[in-house]
């Protein structure tokens, strides 16, 4: 007798991990965008892409996102700040990422980790503290690829404002532009540190061409179905 769906899933065992992908880069990168059209193309060819953020992507994430980037919290100072960002991270993986990972989706993730490590570290905190604040908030789930989408800091902050029209900068776009040039260059430095999880992408060439190197990196890095591969 044929196996029935549910019968051949089964006998298959469990799905198969996900991947895990994270988009750093500072202000005016070119993140959510390029995240939009990643995830276009991979559920062109039939995966399951959840797209996420930080802080946020889980109910209580996005509470705690709302004090950071007010600047409700600055008053309380940066390590103050990093614990919140920390706890938004650890109620975001385990609602959000790891259920996803676990059922075998593309997780596709608006900022992680690496942004704590240079805006939080920054800010004056320890590193020390700040990966024991990381380990306490993400445990095993780590990117399996992290694609750092580098600007310059003067043309990232024009693109953010134009981005943001009459509205008001929120609690990081508004420092100057030394200061954002200084996360360039960490993330960066974090980057070289770690050449197996990331890919530097040049974010200032036209947004279909920077799309197109991220999409041949994530084939590259990952692996992606046949078809894909043969396009």
């Amino acid at each position: 007798m044929t196996a029935t769906a549910p019968q051949a899933r089964e006998a298959s065992g469990p799905p198969a991990r996900g991947r895990f992908v994270t988009f750093e880069g500072g202000e005016g990168a070119g993140k959510s965008s390029q995240i939009a059209h990643l995830a276009e193309r991979l559920r062109g060819r039939g995966l399951d892409v959840v797209v996420t953020r930080e802080p946020g992507g889980s109910p209580g994430a996005e509470c705690i996102r709302h004090v950071l980037l007010t600047g409700a919290a600055e008053v309380f100072g940066p390590l103050a700040e990093a614990c919140l960002f920390a706890a938004a991270r650890a109620d975001h993986v385990d609602l959000t990422i790891r259920p996803a990972l676990a059922r075998g989706a593309w997780v596709l993730s608006d900022r992680f980790y690496d942004s704590s490590r240079v805006y939080q570290g920054d800010g004056g905190v320890a590193p020390q503290t700040l990966r024991l604040l990381e380990e306490v908030a993400v445990d095993e789930v780590r990117p399996d690829l992290t694609l750092l989408l580098d600007v310059p800091a003067e043309i990232g902050l024009a693109r953010a404002g134009s981005r943001r029209g009459g509205g008001d900068a929120d609690r990081f776009e508004k420092e100057d532009v030394g200061v954002h040039e200084r996360r360039r260059r960490a993330f960066l430095a974090i980057a070289a540190e770690e050449p197996w999880r990331f890919a530097v992408i040049d974010a200032t060439a036209a947004p279909a061409e920077v799309a197109e190197t991220i999409w041949r990196t994530v084939g590259h890095r990952l692996g992606l179905p046949a078809a894909v591969e043969a396009e």
